[in-house]
């Protein structure tokens, strides 16, 4: 966009003065502003704007001998004018984010697919604040750009499918080991009555018994 970055020594306000002066007429916004208590961030943009309008772009100033809307307009300097893409892209962020064993990224808790000639590296990815559902990766080796999607989990992956009702378990209403081993033991039970007849036991008189 052609806008210089200069940066300033700290503790001297003498050499950025412009940005001084800023500060001083933003914060004396902020103090009439919050009189006025506003509701809502349209609000507080609607109030600084009837501020920056009647306050400062309408106000002559002393340095100037005019305001600084008639200054801006009586300019001969020609205006520059910028595309939209050229502003939007001004204002996107990047960051670095590296490619895992799947060839994908993760980015604000969710799953980006890179590729898997990526496993492994270190990308530069630029994004929209406001939209994140898609990112750009910036190649720097191969000087090349390409966008990615948020990964979509497919149906193989989702809740599993319900099984037939023939197929579903069914919750038992008995043990069949147990069932098993009561007749077992009813077998066993009648068994050695068979063998054991109590009938036959005759008590002698000196107190033993004979089968």
């Amino acid at each position: 966009m052609g806008i210089q970055l200069i940066f300033a020594k700290i503790y001297s306000p003498e050499s950025k003065g412009k940005i001084e002066r800023f500060n001083q007429t933003l914060n004396s916004f902020i103090a009439e502003s919050v009189l006025k208590k506003p509701k809502s961030l349209s609000e507080y943009n609607h109030l600084f704007n009837v501020w920056l309008t009647e306050c400062y772009h309408n106000k002559e100033h002393s340095g100037i001998d005019a305001t600084p809307e008639v200054a801006y307009k009586s300019s001969k300097t020609p205006l520059k004018f910028l595309s939209a893409e050229t502003v939007a892209n001004a204002f996107l962020h990047s960051d670095r984010r590296k490619v895992d064993k799947s060839g994908c990224i993760s980015f604000q808790g969710k799953k980006y697919e890179v590729g898997i000639t990526y496993i492994g590296r270190t990308v530069d990815i630029v994004f929209d604040t406001s939209d994140t559902s898609i990112l750009t990766v910036e190649d720097k080796h191969a000087k090349t750009s390409f966008q990615i999607k948020e990964l979509v989990i497919g149906e193989h992956t989702g809740p599993r499918p319900k099984l037939p009702e023939f197929m579903s378990s069914t919750q038992p209403e008995t043990s069949r080991l147990l069932d098993e081993k009561q007749k077992r033991y009813e077998k066993r039970q009648l068994s050695d009555k068979r063998v054991i007849s109590y009938a036959q036991i005759n008590k002698s008189e000196g107190g033993g018994t004979n089968v």
